[in-house]
């Protein structure tokens, strides 16, 4: 049973209650369907809408984002205009207008599907507590969490040059469905041939996953279709496909090939 729900007025106020045992909350569209179930993890909800942390800011080519910034403030963000067609992908507009940038770091696959780019931008999350404030890249943060008691503020990216960003998500429906298979991408050529490459794949492991298996094969290459396809075969070495009421871990290993190609070809 939740006994009180706070809603502190600045960042310390809100690492006290966490470090005090309280359940933290942005967007609340992975904390109150818990609250209703009657599974809450904790008596105490600190909603952290008041907080002071939200807001987009562009320093040059390096953008920041607020933790409790909404995924519909995203979608509607010239300065993340790259991301508009991602953030489309997810969910419903009702629940864009709850859902939070830090909250998707930490819900979990085949959801989450900002958090897939967040990690294809090798985005930095930055992080308070009862300590000095600390950063940490967004890969570790996905992968282990954040310490009792910390509050994640902000996450930085470098946006990425026009025509270096690559998105695709395969979903059982156009809109409003989980992914079977994302993929996030910022790859840069030269020449003809790719020079650097991060890939970030959804849908296929527990949590976002990179695909260095595939980023190795197209490093040094030209981005047509026969290597693709050698880089999502590749790609199978890097994710841990799971069952689901969306598909089955034999069928997103199957097709994932097929979507890492359509991500940069269509």
């Amino acid at each position: 049973m939740i006994s009180a729900v706070r809603t502190p007025d600045s960042v310390a106020a809100a690492v006290g209650h966490a470090a005090a045992g309280g359940w933290l909350m942005a967007g609340g569209t992975v904390v109150m369907p818990q609250v209703n179930s009657g599974s809450a993890r904790s008596p105490e909800l600190v909603s952290l809408r008041r907080a002071g942390i939200g807001g987009i800011g562009l320093d040059g080519a390096v953008a920041r984002v607020g933790a409790t910034t909404t995924l519909a403030e995203v979608e509607e963000s010239a300065e993340l205009a790259f991301l508009r067609g991602a953030v489309r992908t997810v969910a419903s507009p009702t629940i864009r207008t709850l859902a939070t940038v830090g909250g998707n770091l930490f819900v979990a696959q085949p959801y989450g599907d900002l958090a897939v780019c967040l990690l294809a931008l090798d985005a930095t999350v930055e992080i308070a507590g009862q300590q000095s404030p600390r950063e940490a890249p967004v890969g570790a943060v996905l992968a282990g969490g954040v310490v009792p008691g910390e509050v994640v503020t902000a996450v930085r990216l470098a946006v990425p040059a026009p025509g270096t960003w690559f998105y695709h998500k395969a979903m059982r429906r156009k809109l409003n469905s989980a992914a079977i298979v994302a993929v996030a991408a910022v790859v840069e050529t030269a020449g003809g041939v790719v020079t650097s490459a991060r890939i970030a794949l959804g849908g296929v492991a527990p949590r976002p996953v990179r695909a260095a298996s595939a980023e190795t094969v197209l490093i040094g290459r030209p981005l047509e279709s026969d290597v693709l396809e050698e880089a999502g075969r590749a790609a199978r070495a890097d994710i841990a496909p799971f069952d689901d009421a969306y598909a089955s871990a034999w069928y997103r290993d199957r097709v994932l090939p097929v979507h890492l190609r359509r991500a940069f070809l269509g």
